[in-house]
């Protein structure tokens, strides 16, 4: 098993499509996805729930822009420090090269979305490729997020 990570945003108010979370995998190692995870706290009554695309690409070979650089988590309290690249919110997405939509989700708002990919369903990203989560859709009014993705690194 490979090193464990996790990033994260909290509390960031979303108003428009962006890439919730942009994960570029260091030159000498692949990252295998394991866990996603969004929930949103200012959306909470009936007349608030909204239906939400989220989806997960490959193949973009410039980054977006406009958002923030989330500090990555070791699993492990002493482990080395994450040799991919993260980022998060970022509103303008990124673009060019072959984008290819590899899962497409509907979220209800008024639960979190969780998932938990099984060993043969997880995301791998190659040696320097690029990975987005991305919010398709933009939400009807300002909506306050929180997102984790986890991630294991190996080579």
């Amino acid at each position: 098993m490979g090193r464990m990570f996790t990033g994260q945003f909290n509390g960031v108010a979303v108003t428009a499509q962006q890439d919730l979370f942009e994960l570029v995998a260091p030159a000498t190692a692949i990252c295998v996805i394991h866990a996603i995870e969004l929930e949103q706290t200012t959306e909470v009554g009936d007349a608030q729930e909204e239906g939400l695309s989220i989806l997960l690409k490959s193949g973009a070979t410039t980054s977006g822009s406009g958002g923030s650089t989330p500090s990555k988590v070791a699993a492990q309290v002493s482990d080395a420090a994450s040799g991919a690249t993260l980022e998060a919110n970022n509103t303008t997405k990124a673009t060019a090269g072959t984008i290819v939509t590899h899962n497409a989700w509907s979220w209800n708002v008024r639960m979190p979305f969780n998932k938990i990919f099984t060993p043969e369903m997880r995301p791998v990203v190659a040696p320097s490729r690029r990975l987005t989560l991305e919010l398709g859709t933009t939400p009807a009014d300002s909506i306050t997020m929180n997102g984790t993705i986890t991630w294991e690194e190996i080579g």
